[in-house]
């Protein structure tokens, strides 16, 4: 059995993840080697909270210290991410499970965690993300949506589904950058793509089209419906306020399209973006349906 134990130890001591114990009282009293490695501290320093304190980034500290606390008090596993600083000084993504273990009565005894770094399969996701979003807003980019868009046609087109698109920019969108400032000009797009995702479903299809110009896909979505979700838009972008500034007034031009006969994607969102500058010619603030606006003349 001695030998048995020694050989658990060295196998604790020696894996390439990150483990840790805790008593009842919560505190860590037990680290292994990898773990002291990796943080280049001794057990002294990390006992207790020391390794919490001292090594978990602050950003982090908050949510960290609420999913253990009350999945400890529930003896109840628990996964979550956090940053950790390595030995050199630079914040590692830490995956760390934790579970609760018992003693040969049956009596509770603490928890015991194994930590993996996840680093590089964060900022893998991480470069997506950029690959795919826009920087400013973080919806997504042009060139995704038309990824995403060119699979919805076809889908559309075999199935025989309705798909319909909104595209909107904002009206007089120059003036506001110029009366004040571009930070403000920033905000306000941040602004509307909220007030936007308030509206639209989670498998619509959002994305920055340029500058200020916006445009969603609507799957499964006829022109009627595509409508009442423009008018929505419309309403919601209204009522938007930017640091009291009570003279900044914000809306949009809308235009609605829905698939006809279209012989691709890019045929759907240019009639939208006929009906975007049909409205904008009229004045702005209002949604036209391309559908009824170039009747005659498709």
């Amino acid at each position: 059995m001695g030998l048995e134990l020694e050989q658990y130890k060295l196998i604790v001591e020696s894996t390439p993840n990150l483990i840790w114990v805790s008593g009842v009282d919560g505190k860590c009293y037990y680290f292994n080697q990898t773990w002291l490695e990796f943080r280049g501290r001794s057990l002294g320093e990390e006992y207790g909270y020391g390794w919490f304190e001292e090594g978990v980034h602050p950003d982090d500290k908050e949510r960290c210290l609420e999913i253990y606390t009350e999945n400890f008090e529930k003896k109840k596993e628990f996964q979550m991410v956090y940053r950790l600083k390595r030995h050199d000084g630079e914040y590692r993504w830490i995956d760390d499970s934790g579970a609760p273990f018992y003693d040969e009565a049956g009596n509770f005894s603490g928890f015991v965690g194994s930590c993996v770094d996840i680093t590089e399969r964060i900022r893998g996701q991480q470069y997506k993300e950029r690959a795919i979003r826009d920087g400013l807003t973080g919806i997504f980019n042009r060139q995704y949506f038309f990824d995403l868009m060119n699979e919805e046609y076809y889908k559309a087109v075999e199935n025989k589904n309705s798909l319909s698109v909104i595209m909107f920019d904002v009206d007089k969108f120059k003036s506001i950058n110029d009366n004040f400032g571009h930070r403000i000009g920033d905000q306000v797009l941040k602004e509307i793509c909220s007030s936007v995702n308030q509206v639209i479903r989670d498998f619509d299809i959002f994305a920055r089209y340029g500058g200020d110009e916006f445009v969603v896909g609507l799957p499964g979505t006829d022109i009627k419906d595509a409508n009442n979700v423009a008018k929505r838009i419309k309403e919601k972008i209204n009522q938007i306020e930017i640091e009291n500034l009570k003279d900044l007034k914000i809306s949009c031009s809308i235009g609605t399209v829905s698939l006809n006969s279209e012989h691709c994607i890019e045929d759907l969102i240019d009639k939208a973006d006929r009906a975007l500058y049909s409205c904008k010619n009229n004045g702005g603030n209002c949604v036209v349906d391309f559908h009824q606006q170039f009747a005659q003349h498709p």
